[in-house]
């Protein structure tokens, strides 16, 4: 048996521990990164293979008939063709919820970030300045508190679950828009509205659903008229939720007076990209699942995906 990981590392050589995956199988090949045109090389002969940017579609499928699972070192599966693997036989698996609290930690340290403009004024202290000496350039606008406001969360899941959990540790009233409603959620202290409705109550926008034929886009023009004057909008999930050209005029004439993300349309972010310069956005480079305890389950559960499904009981499979 033989299993292929076409990409071995998450940012940095040995940020994941493989070394369960000896025991399970008799070879094992390891690829710090595969271009496109190399994974059929690569795989021709695998039963097994690890990914998380590759894309494997129809083309690959066809090239590759010993193929039977491929792990996915992610929550979301949008680099590859599900269905193409489930019409060949070939299970997915993801794994879920291992980024949580990083993501969730990352998005209030981006909103706080705003509501505080912490970088700002710590230039403005580098620079000399003191409370009211600081320039408006430095600061161009007053600090927001959040208790007594409202959060919209677009996205249940456990991020958003996690996301409206600290939301109302600061006082914060909580409402959640999402495809489905569970009934164990019934006690979370949210109200489940329509999209509308998050866009006409909500001081603050946090996003956490996948980007989707149904989600892409959905940051527009058409909402963001409909958005309170001066909103606050995280976005921690995926660039291409939000239109970037109808976010630039919002953001000028302060229709979003902050807008705070770990993820682009186009990433890396275009050196071009008009965001890059505009004071009141802030920009990570699509970090919030990099600490070291999320990458450290993100390996280990990887490793006990493939373990269930050497068993004949496998875990997190997505495509059925």
């Amino acid at each position: 048996m033989k299993l292929v990981i076409l990409d071995s590392y998450a940012l940095k050589q040995g940020d994941l521990d493989w070394s369960p995956l000896y025991k399970m199988v008799d070879e094992i090949e390891q690829y710090p990164r595969t271009a496109y045109e190399d994974i059929v090389p690569r795989l021709q002969n695998a039963e097994f293979a690890i990914i998380n940017k590759c894309r494997i579609d129809e083309d690959v499928l066809q090239h590759c008939p010993n193929l039977r699972w491929v792990g996915v070192t992610a929550t979301g599966t949008d680099s590859l063709d599900v269905e193409a693997c489930r019409r060949h036989g070939v299970a997915v698996s993801n794994v879920p919820s291992y980024s949580t609290n990083g993501v969730a930690q990352l998005t209030f340290a981006l909103l706080l970030a705003g509501c505080q403009q912490v970088i700002q004024h710590n230039k403005a202290v580098q620079k000399g300045y003191w409370q009211l000496d600081v320039p408006p350039e430095l600061a161009p606008s007053v600090p927001m508190e959040l208790f007594g406001k409202t959060m919209g969360i677009v996205g249940y899941g456990e991020i958003g679950q996690q996301v409206a959990k600290i939301a109302q540790a600061f006082g914060m009233k909580v409402l959640v828009h999402t495809r489905t409603q569970r009934p164990q959620w019934h006690n979370h202290s949210v109200e489940f509205v329509d999209l509308e409705q998050v866009w006409a109550k909500s001081d603050v926008i946090s996003l956490h659903c996948p980007a989707t034929p149904q989600t892409t886009g959905i940051i527009c023009q058409e909402s963001i008229f409909q958005m309170k004057q001066g909103v606050f909008l995280i976005n921690t999930a995926r660039g291409k939720l939000v239109q970037e050209q109808d976010l630039l005029p919002a953001l000028s004439s302060g229709k979003i007076a902050f807008y705070g993300a770990d993820v682009t349309a186009t990433e890396p972010t275009p050196l071009d990209s008009p965001l890059r310069n505009l004071p009141n956005v802030l920009l990570t480079p699509h970090i919030a699942w990099t600490t070291p305890e999320a990458l450290s389950r993100l390996a280990g559960c990887i490793c006990s995906n493939l373990q269930s499904f050497l068993e004949g009981k496998p875990e997190n499979i997505v495509n059925g």
